[in-house]
């Protein structure tokens, strides 16, 4: 998910958006430690959103 595309979502899709993420990566942590994945640049992608949700979270709650 781009940066174009987060700045698009309201607050709260934002939250959501963060939480399923965040489970997903964890999911896919979980996965690949037990049996290595196909891809494993998934994971790198999908930490990255994750970044990108929580910084943009945080700068609407710091304005």
């Amino acid at each position: 998910m781009k940066q174009s595309e987060i700045k698009e979502l309201s607050t709260e899709a934002v939250r959501e958006k963060l939480a399923e993420n965040k489970k997903q990566y964890a999911d896919l942590k979980m996965a690949h430690s037990v049996t290595p994945l196909e891809n494993p640049l998934q994971i790198r992608k999908i930490r990255k959103t994750v970044a990108r949700l929580a910084t943009e979270l945080t700068k609407r709650e710091n304005q």
